[in-house]
Order: structure tokens, then C-alpha cells, then sequence
């Protein structure tokens, strides 16, 4: 460990191709073929019966529920794409620049919430969750080189004695 501490170890890059990825990615395809196969289907039927209120709720609500796996599901193959070595990481960083892994979240007060059906909302939740941990591994993977984790061992007091000694020692 060097004197100020600065000798870390990127343990969300080695996560990204370790097998953890791969369970993530594994989750997250899954749950694309999962919730269009349930929309499709028993979704579908399930919508036809629903009051007005929670009707159009699960139109808007399956909406950003397909957008939001449809994000995932395309940070998720980026992802191996770098790990495969089939894009560089440049590549990878223009390319997500179009991928939202935020901004998605559920209004689970609206009017209509509870009459969604059940299986339905579990897919929402379920997304949101991995939704969630995709985020957090994105901002750990790509966290800009100068933004690096200032070392908690720096006295902050000393710190800013030194900015006052700067800021009134004679020039």
C-alpha cells in the first residue's frame, strides 16, 4: 500500500467479467424472455379485465417496464461485448452513452396500483431490483479515472488548516 493509500483494487471491473456477470446476465435475459412472454399472454388477458384506472396504469406501466429490461438488456450485451473483447472499451463507452439505467421508477400509489395483477408487479419489482444493480456496477465500471475515491485517511481538519494557512501567509 503506498504512504497515501491510493493502491486500490477495481473489484466491480473484475465483477463485470467474472461469473457474477454472467448470473446477472443470465438474470437479466431471462427476464426480458419472461416478461414478454407473460405481456403476450397471460398479461394480455389479465389487461382485457382490468378496471379503467388500473387499465391504462398497465398500459403505461408495461410500457416502462419494456423499456426498462429493453436498457438492460442492451448494457447487458455491451457488457460481454467488452468482456469478449468483441468491442474495446471505448467502443463501449460511446455506445452506452444511449443506454438509460435510470429514471424508470414505479409509482406504486398511483390510482389503479393494486389492481394490477399480481404477476405483473412482480416483474416490475424484479426489474427495478436488477434494474438497481446494473446501475451501480455501470457507475463502478465507468467511474471517470479523475474521479477517484479521495482516501478517507486524509485528516480533513489538517486539510483545512492548510487551505487557511494558504489563504493568509503573507505572499
Amino acid at each position: 500500500m503506498s504512504e497515501l493509500g491510493l493502491n486500490t483494487i477495481s473489484f466491480a471491473g473484475r465483477a463485470a467479467a467474472s461469473s457474477q456477470f454472467k448470473a446477472t446476465y443470465a438474470e437479466g435475459m431471462s427476464l426480458v424472455e419472461e416478461t414478454a412472454a407473460y405481456l403476450d399472454g397471460p398479461g394480455r388477458a389479465a389487461a382485457k379485465v382490468l378496471p379503467r384506472m388500473a387499465s391504462v396504469l398497465y398500459a403505461a406501466e408495461s410500457m416502462r417496464l419494456t423499456t426498462r429490461l429493453m436498457q438492460m438488456a442492451s448494457w447487458l450485451l455491451l457488457q460481454r461485448a467488452v468482456n469478449n473483447g468483441e468491442m474495446s472499451r471505448d467502443q463501449v463507452l460511446a455506445e452506452k452513452n444511449k443506454v438509460r439505467l435510470d429514471g424508470f421508477n414505479v409509482d406504486r400509489n398511483a390510482p389503479g396500483w393494486n389492481d394490477l395483477p399480481e404477476a405483473f408487479r412482480d416483474l416490475v419489482e424484479r426489474s427495478l431490483r436488477l434494474q438497481n444493480r446494473i446501475a451501480i456496477l455501470d457507475r463502478e465500471i465507468y467511474r471517470p479515472n479523475d474521479a477517484e475515491i479521495v482516501p478517507d485517511n486524509e485528516n480533513s481538519v489538517q486539510a483545512q488548516l492548510n487551505l487557511l494557512r494558504t489563504a493568509f501567509t503573507p505572499s
